[in-house]
């Protein structure tokens, strides 16, 4: 990632870390129950949330694992998670970890589990982020990614894509179901599942967590209200004397695994040696 967008990043998540701490629409959701049930967490698992903003994801899995490694690009970001979850308490499983999600500072596979949510439309690279994911599980890890999903309407998706960037100017790039299938296929992960999630937000708290001013707020407000009939229908939007009160929109859930471990047949049996002993044969093999 180039490192002038990488301090962009930093920048803008680590003067609005607080709002993310506090948004309900990180918090909770349905999207957090659908990727337990597709992980099916268990104690004996190592679990990687890669970008977890206010430790959202890390905190609901926690209780589930052995171990989450709570990691972001920000360190006031980490810093505002780790409070996050001191305050809520119950847990002592949760470690902090500064990284890039294109370029882990983990070994090769470190974990059981991974995780990525509401993050991967900031990637410079996905790809390269996804070949990382992949090196950095366990054979037959499990991996959710979820991300909001690009409306196959192209005049629809021009208006997601503008506005998402209006609102947080570290947005690059949504995607739809096509091109994220073919980039999991492409990282020589195994996709499993897809599921499609609706999310309503509150537009006031929406605008809040990207720390936009009253200008822009209420430029972001027009762009809603003089929308198409065709986007007002697709993300629901809900208003009140010219003020947008809420909208909807569709998160994608991306449940892929990485390759088990392949079985080899050792073959050194069949060509014993004159002086090898059939104990000896059959002690190799078992190697």
């Amino acid at each position: 990632m180039d490192s002038k967008f990488k301090n962009k990043i930093r920048e803008q998540f680590s003067k609005t870390a607080s709002a993310y701490v506090e948004a309900t629409h990180f918090s909770a959701g349905d999207d957090l129950e659908e990727a337990a049930g597709l992980l099916k967490p268990s104690h004996d698992d190592n679990m990687l949330d890669v970008a977890c903003g206010g430790g959202h994801m890390a905190l609901f899995f926690a209780p589930m694992v052995r171990q989450v490694v709570a990691s972001d690009l920000t360190m006031q970001m980490l810093k505002k998670a780790q409070e996050h979850i001191a305050d809520e308490g119950q847990v002592d499983n949760v470690v902090f970890r500064e990284a890039d999600a294109e370029d882990l500072p983990f070994p090769a596979g470190s974990f059981t589990l991974l995780t990525c949510r509401i993050a991967a439309h900031h990637f410079a690279d996905v790809p390269r982020a996804l070949r990382e994911f992949h090196r950095v599980l366990r054979r037959g890890g499990r991996m959710i990614i979820i991300d909001t999903l690009v409306p196959p309407d192209p005049e629809v998706a021009e208006f997601f894509q503008t506005m998402e960037l209006m609102r947080n100017p570290t947005h690059l790039k949504a995607f739809n179901e096509d091109e994220w299938t073919g980039m999991i296929n492409d990282s020589e992960l195994i996709l499993q599942e897809i599921k499609v999630v609706s999310k309503t937000h509150d537009f006031q708290e929406w605008t809040k967590t990207a720390g936009l001013k009253r200008e822009k707020v209420q430029e972001l407000n027009r762009f809603f209200m003089n929308a198409s009939p065709k986007v007002h229908d697709y993300f629901k939007i809900e208003s009140f004397a010219g003020e947008v009160e809420s909208y909807t929109d569709q998160k994608i859930l991306i449940y892929a695994t990485r390759k088990e471990k392949e079985k080899h047949i050792h073959h050194k049996a069949q060509v014993v040696a004159p002086t090898e002993t059939a104990e000896d044969s059959e002690a190799e093999s078992s190697d």
